[in-house]
């Protein structure tokens, strides 16, 4: 029908309860006051009573016909009032309710999204220089960036936390070369998973007369991973002379896992 002013909001009703301690007597105490019995439904060990006949009520005082015992289980609702709230009852809202693209990122509590952690960048304070045509491992010893204090500098690997299993893209850049101009035949840079050698970058250089110094090696990955998994940087160099280096701060190594 139609109405004047502000369209009210929508309201949830539920009936007044009072529960009563009960003892060997007939007055009680309402929490409501009402205009008499029929504004309420009376009932003494789940049984209803009559009004009127069984009992009496005006303003706040009920009056009993009978007296009651302590062992008597009784309680009233009120007919007559009817609590009204606009907040829905708990669990009554489902996802029917709620409009298509109403939520809004504010209304979420911290942690309930989730992120691409565990995160971390680290990179190489000191440059290497391991045998040539050795496999080593890079020197990753700084962190850049640890959101799980899952990398470990002293160990220079990436290990799985607890319940963070799933899939894991992983990136490293690695300088790699020698001391010497055009000494440099061929570089590489693995990852290794627990220990195994898995995915590998390299360069060769075809031409051996017209060899380099140094080449930026690029890497990336992503695999299933369980807790307690660990990954680590390896590199190696082939030289025609001079030193095997392994630079910074060209180098770097991180990983984040990825949200699924």
């Amino acid at each position: 029908m139609p109405f004047i002013g502000n369209q009210p909001a929508l309201s949830y009703t539920s009936f007044a309860k009072q529960d009563f301690t009960t003892s060997a007597t007939t007055s009680y105490t309402l929490d409501h006051p009402v205009a008499n019995e029929n504004e309420i439904a009376l009932f003494i060990n789940f049984v209803r009573q009559e009004p009127t006949t069984a009992y009496t009520a005006s303003g706040t005082t009920l009056t009993l016909t009978s007296a009651t015992s302590a062992s008597d289980d009784m309680y009233c609702v009120f007919l007559g009032k009817a609590v009204q709230t606009v907040n829905p009852p708990n669990g009554s809202v489902g996802t029917a309710q709620i409009a298509d693209l109403a939520i809004t990122s504010g209304k979420l509590a911290s942690g309930v999204l989730p992120t691409n952690t565990p995160a971390f960048e680290a990179t190489i304070t000191t440059e290497q220089n391991p045998a040539d045509g050795t496999d080593t491992k890079i020197n990753f010893d700084n962190e850049t960036f640890d959101t799980d204090g899952a990398y470990d500098t002293t160990n220079k690997r990436f290990t799985v936390p607890s319940g963070q299993a799933g899939k894991y893209h992983f990136y490293c850049d690695a300088c790699i070369g020698g001391s010497q101009n055009s000494d440099l035949t061929q570089s590489y840079i693995y990852v290794y998973k627990n220990g195994v050698k898995t995915t590998l970058r390299a360069h060769f250089n075809t031409n051996l007369n017209g060899n380099g110094r140094y080449y930026q090696l690029t890497l990336g990955t992503t695999m299933q991973l369980v807790a307690g998994d660990y990954i680590e940087m390896f590199g190696r160099a082939d030289l025609n002379a001079g030193t095997v280096e392994i630079r910074t701060p060209e180098s770097r190594f991180g990983g984040y896992k990825i949200i699924e």
